[in-house]
């Protein structure tokens, strides 16, 4: 076996070992992240606030940050909506949402952390990984080897299914 053959090896074992627990982390919060437009995991949390006095449809979801508030029905005093009530005349507002508990939370963020997040440098370097095991598993058998030629197939089979999923 040559000396990059044994040196890639070592290397994707070790690293394999070192990223087992964030692999497991980012999977469990990648499963979370598929149900984020229901409320499977989440719990209801009910809010009650003072706002300005007199706000408008628009401007009440702006306050209690829900997207695209609808009002289901309106008087002078009171705006009635799906998550609660806004009173209107003295802007007491009692909404509910649904939110992941906090550890859930903290996971998924893992997954949305941009480049004002400090979890970033951690994503790059997982994807940096996770690259880098792509590239070190074809120096784990010889490549005129059965096992090799069967891995090459497996490859190309899982290209095709992600880009089969992407654009159907």
């Amino acid at each position: 076996m040559s000396t990059v053959n044994q040196k890639m090896r070592i290397y994707h074992r070790y690293l394999g070992f070192f990223l087992a627990g964030i692999m497991a982390i980012y999977s469990l919060s990648g499963i979370v992240l598929i149900f984020r437009d229901t409320n499977t995991f989440k719990v209801t949390i009910q809010n009650q606030k003072k706002l300005a006095v007199n706000l408008s449809t628009e401007e009440l979801g702006k306050e209690i940050k829900i997207k695209e508030l609808k009002s289901t029905s309106e008087t002078e005093q009171v705006i009635n909506f799906k998550q609660g009530t806004y009173n209107k005349i003295t802007g007491d507002v009692s909404y509910t949402t649904n939110e992941l508990p906090t550890v859930l939370k903290k996971l998924t963020n893992l997954h949305k952390a941009d480049t004002k997040d400090p979890l970033y440098y951690l994503n790059i370097f997982f994807g940096c990984s996770l690259f880098f095991f792509v590239i070190s598993s074809f120096w784990m058998f010889l490549p005129n080897t059965t096992i090799f030629k069967k891995g090459l197939y497996f490859t190309l089979a899982g290209i095709v299914l992600a880009l089969v999923m992407l654009f159907i």
